[in-house]
């Protein structure tokens, strides 16, 4: 009887330790949630972070996510930090648009690439709150009829140019009212169309209109701000479908919002001059 007692000693003890060891191990698991050392993350102690390939200012500057200059890379040095990751355990991962954007796995946590948020995407890519909605510029070079626009019907009187399928070529038509916009295959179309005189002008968002004047076609220059386009949502942080880490990342990125951080990086980065005028109807 002896021998039965002590044998049923012996397996509660090691069944007790073993409980002890999986509830510390659950315990371990639950204090690292929300930290570097979070299991969810695509690489434990690491933040991937995917972006494009190349990457153009004044979302980064110099072709270079690592440098922080600009406002993507400055936004997610700052977002990591609020997260509670140092500089150097942020990691980039270069893709394309178009790879960024697919359903599936992911080799990253979340991308940042001037995303906007659409119903259509989030059926297959997970999303972050909105952090960004650009407003619309006015790109027209010296002497055009647009430079002493002051409503959206003085610049109905003049000839506009898009790319097709663009956001922009949608803005102009419906929110703004042109008629006949003038249709090109390419953002660079639509520049070479301006220098030959069949445009007056042409639309994009700030930050796009930023790179074009001062890169692409640096004798033009924004000449007046429009309103943010109602039917984009904005700029979100894309994850894999179903991702567990949205919400911890939404907690900080809501948090930096709310600090001012954003805004001081959109001020810093993405800002036309503020003396342009503001045309809104």
């Amino acid at each position: 009887m002896s021998d039965r007692i002590q044998t049923i000693r012996t397996l509660a003890a090691g069944a007790a330790i073993a409980a002890a060891f999986s509830f510390s191990a659950v315990t371990a698991q639950a204090q690292a949630t929300g930290t570097p050392d979070d299991a969810r993350l695509f690489q434990s102690g690491m933040l991937t972070v995917g972006t494009g390939d190349p990457v153009y200012p004044p979302w980064m500057m110099d072709n270079s996510p690592e440098s922080g200059e600009g406002f993507e890379n400055a936004l997610i040095y700052a977002l990591a930090e609020e997260m509670g990751f140092a500089a150097d355990q942020v990691q980039w991962a270069r893709l394309t648009f178009e790879q960024t954007i697919a359903p599936g796995d992911k080799p990253f946590d979340f991308a940042i690439q001037q995303i906007s948020v659409t119903p259509e995407r989030a059926e297959v890519v997970g999303f972050s709150q909105v952090y960004y909605q650009a407003a619309k510029a006015v790109i027209a070079l010296p002497g055009s009829p647009v430079e002493t626009a002051t409503s959206f019907a003085d610049l109905r009187e003049a000839r506009w140019g898009a790319a097709i399928g663009t956001t922009d070529m949608t803005y102009l038509e419906n929110i703004v009212g042109i008629e006949n916009v003038a249709v090109y295959d390419d953002q660079i179309g639509v520049f070479q169309a301006m220098r030959a005189g069949q445009i007056d002008a042409t639309a994009a968002a700030v930050p796009t209109a930023l790179f074009a004047t001062a890169v692409q076609i640096e004798e033009a220059s924004i000449v007046a701000i429009l309103p943010a386009d109602e039917n984009d949502a904005g700029h979100g942080l894309l994850f894999e479908h179903g991702s567990p880490l949205i919400p911890w990342v939404d907690a900080a990125l809501t948090r930096l919002i709310e600090a001012g951080t954003v805004q001081q990086l959109v001020d810093t980065w993405l800002v036309a001059d503020p003396d342009l005028p503001v045309i809104t109807e």
